[in-house]
């Protein structure tokens, strides 16, 4: 009887009951009736006689199920939302954020939402972090830059080599004269804005200069999308330092709590509804390093020639734009070679 009182429950919210009201033309009402109540006898007796964890008819799934591998109880009568919790607080690189500010709260509140639901994308950077971020960190930790600014990357590029429509490339979205002027090697055959840990001491050298000259790291985070004259003149115009103080354009506004949002589903993701195994993670590549000092005529034949194929060179080094390596200025380089 409680299963009945499911099925009518559902059929009630959903638009099942329209679909059925347009039968009437073709059939009277005692023949729908014997439908429906066909389909459901049938479906009790197919979990009555199977080992199956559901009571399911075929379009619907009754009852609750409890995912040994995950821990999580899934409602069969559609998805539950909820809305996010808040914390009572929290910080960007040491510096309290103004929670008890109103706007404050709804604004990261918006980009805990967004991303917490936007579930395709947060699965995805959460399982390459376990790959890319140990390298960041130790970059980050070696130039004395808060580790929150790992997460800034991950807004920026969701941790791929993907390329804007202005031009910026690589995990930190460096345009080519900005990447040049931090010193980064960009040219046909090289583009070190590829590199992860060379890209990250180029942004670690900006960060570290924003901040010097704006006051506060969450004013270098909000520069690293509006520069730091765009920000600067901001603060003038509103007579204001701090950046949860000032009203900016809206892709500013809202770039520091998207990086806080991410902060907070990364170091928690369960409480967010995010539910892995050690397995689910992208697992760090292991490799060794080699030096490359002179040029090379091949990379293919070069990859060839240390048991592994282009494509696995190219995973490991894709800052190596071409496939050869004049090497004019007679640089040296780090390889890493994949060992499987």
């Amino acid at each position: 009887m409680e299963k009945l009182v499911q099925l009518y429950q559902f059929i009630k919210k959903s638009k099942l009951k329209e679909k059925f009201l347009k039968f009437k033309s073709t059939f009277n009402s005692s023949t729908i009736f014997f439908c429906v109540l066909s389909i459901v006898f049938f479906g009790l007796f197919i979990n009555a006689n199977t080992s199956t964890k559901y009571t399911y008819l075929p379009f619907l799934k009754i009852g609750k199920e409890v995912d040994k591998t995950y821990g999580s109880a899934m409602e069969s009568l559609g998805p539950q939302v909820y809305p996010v919790k808040l914390p009572t607080k929290l910080d960007f690189g040491g510096e309290d954020v103004p929670l008890k500010d109103i706007e404050v709260r709804e604004r990261l509140d918006r980009e805990l939402l967004v991303n917490t639901f936007w579930q395709s994308n947060t699965v995805l950077a959460l399982k390459r972090a376990n790959r890319w971020f140990p390298l960041i960190e130790e970059r980050l930790k070696a130039n004395g830059v808060p580790d929150d600014f790992k997460y800034l990357a991950v807004i920026e590029s969701n941790l791929t080599d993907v390329v804007s429509p202005a031009g910026a490339a690589g995990f930190w979205q460096f345009l080519k004269a900005t990447g040049t002027s931090y010193g980064l090697v960009i040219n046909d055959e090289i583009d070190e804005r590829y590199n992860v840990e060379k890209a990250t001491d180029a942004a670690c050298r900006y960060l570290i200069s924003a901040k010097n000259s704006l006051g506060s790291w969450s004013a270098a985070a909000a520069s690293y999308n509006m520069g730091v004259a765009g920000f600067q003149k901001q603060q003038g115009r509103q007579s204001q330092e701090s950046y949860y103080d000032m009203s900016l354009n809206p892709e500013t506004n809202r770039y520091v709590f998207r990086i806080l949002a991410l902060k907070l589903i990364h170091q928690n993701p369960k409480d967010f509804g995010y539910n892995f195994t050690e397995d689910d993670y992208y697992a760090p590549f292991k490799y060794k390093e080699e030096t490359l000092e002179g040029s090379v005529s091949s990379f293919g034949a070069y990859a060839q020639a240390r048991g592994i194929t282009y494509k696995e060179l190219k995973m490991l080094n894709s800052w190596l734009r071409d496939n050869k390596l004049s090497n004019i200025e007679k640089r040296t380089y780090t390889v890493k070679i994949l060992e499987r």
